[in-house]
């Protein structure tokens, strides 16, 4: 299984009152609906004030990288980039969990 893992921040000037930032999170709250390859899926604003948080967070599993890489392709996901892009930056990690089962497996 492959966890993916994104966390959004806002441009400086962009706050949660722009209609942009509540149609990007419509877009990403919907994939389920549109890409077949998503598992799970939960989406969320930050819920802390804290300088090092982001603003919003997806974090979705896959059944392998293969899943993944159809999810990134996919149109709808496309879509949600595009309008991420107008007003956040972002940070991202694919955590392959089939490697930290077997670490974990290891350490028994």
């Amino acid at each position: 299984m492959i966890r993916h893992i994104v966390c959004f921040r806002f441009r400086p000037g962009v706050t949660w009152a722009d209609p942009r930032a509540e149609a990007a999170e419509r877009i990403s709250r919907d994939h389920p609906r549109h890409i077949p390859e998503i598992l799970s899926w939960t989406v969320g604003r930050n819920a802390t004030p804290r300088e090092a948080a982001h603003d919003f967070a997806v974090v979705g599993q896959f059944a392998d990288r293969a899943a993944l890489q159809r999810y990134q392709t996919h149109p709808d996901h496309q879509r949600g980039v595009r309008a991420w892009s107008e007003l956040s930056t972002w940070v991202v990690v694919d955590l392959d969990d089939t490697e930290g089962a077997l670490l974990a497996g290891e350490a028994r």
